[in-house]
């Protein structure tokens, strides 16, 4: 055990023996029933992963499952910050993720104790935090939101309180600009998200003239006010469903394009390309160092194991508990 945790400590995650023929999704699906597991995936991550995971979604609905699971074991298949999501709101329970190092830019942007900084030089402010932070942010926090219902969370505020909103200046910006709200916005920022290029999306759109952008809102303003559609990862996915044109550009992580091909047959998707992209795309790097490997090694091994200080736990629940009763 003990070469097992050095392992992690090193590598982030425990290597299998590269000799061993094993069918991965057979054996994934063995040990699920043997420790009661639940998969967890998010719309990031590579399709093979996304095609076996029990549960696929954005943030509020990876949030909302792992509270409802009756499973004894969540297995995120995602990045860091959401696999402590999940532990926060189902602590009798066993998380584990694939990949210890699978973190987050985002997150890595709102360090606590600068953000704890920021709070009191504004301390008459209500906190607003985007999911996408670490725990420690969300115990600072009065009240979580995701991309998805950042509105309604902003809009639940009263019209006489200031408002904090972090770490995502864009998402921030974008929210701000929608409410007409004024907020103090935290300097952060998505690496992938921010880093598209107009100049490379309105190239593809002059060779596709009838094709539709879609951004996520953690897009620069440029980016947003282009595209014909701005939406949380789930609300990409609904819209290129029901809408009747047959080609979109995506500006947002290109793992949900896997999702969309599979609700939206015959439709053709152009992954939006990044500023310094050789490809014309742009991958979070983090979702991609989860793997089917990783996967069943972390299910076989139970490792790496998420854990949250218990007071720490105790204070970020208010805050995700508010938004889930708002959402």
């Amino acid at each position: 055990m003990l070469n097992k945790f050095k392992e992690i400590k090193e590598k982030g995650f425990i290597e299998i023996n590269k000799n061993l023929d094993i069918d991965f999704k057979k054996e994934i699906e063995k040990l699920k029933i043997e420790k009661n597991a639940i998969i967890l995936a998010h719309y990031y991550v590579d399709g093979e992963i996304q095609d076996i995971a029990d549960f696929v979604g954005d943030s509020l609905a990876l949030a909302q499952k792992a509270a409802s699971t009756d499973a004894d074991m969540i297995v995120f298949v995602g990045v860091h910050f959401m696999a402590e999501t999940a532990k926060i709101l189902s602590p009798n329970k066993k998380v584990i993720l694939p990949d210890f190092n699978a973190g987050c830019s985002l997150a890595d942007s709102c360090p606590d104790d600068k953000f704890e900084e920021f709070i009191k030089l504004h301390s008459d402010h209500t906190v607003i935090s985007y999911v996408n932070t670490t725990a420690k942010v969300k115990a600072l926090t009065d009240i979580v939101c995701t991309s998805s219902n950042a509105k309604i969370i902003v809009n639940s505020v009263p019209k006489d309180k200031k408002i904090i909103f972090g770490p995502d200046r864009n998402l921030g910006n974008y929210i701000s600009r929608i409410t007409g709200r004024e907020m103090v916005i935290w300097d952060g920022a998505c690496h992938v998200h921010n880093e598209f290029s107009l100049e490379g999306i309105l190239d593809l759109k002059k060779q596709n003239p009838d094709a539709k952008i879609i951004a996520h809102p953690e897009c620069p303003k440029q980016i947003v006010l282009v595209s014909d559609y701005v939406g949380s990862t789930s609300g990409l996915i609904n819209f290129v469903k029901e809408d009747k044109a047959k080609t979109f550009i995506v500006a947002t992580e290109p793992g949900v394009i896997h999702e969309m091909q599979k609700l939206s047959v015959g439709k053709f998707f152009i992954p939006a390309p990044g500023e310094d992209s050789e490809c014309a795309c742009s991958e979070c790097e983090f979702m991609k160092l989860n793997s089917i490997k990783k996967l069943y090694s972390c299910l076989l091994h139970e490792l790496p194991e998420i854990k949250v200080d218990k007071e720490i736990r105790e204070r970020a629940y208010k805050p995700i508990k508010a938004m889930l009763d708002l959402s």
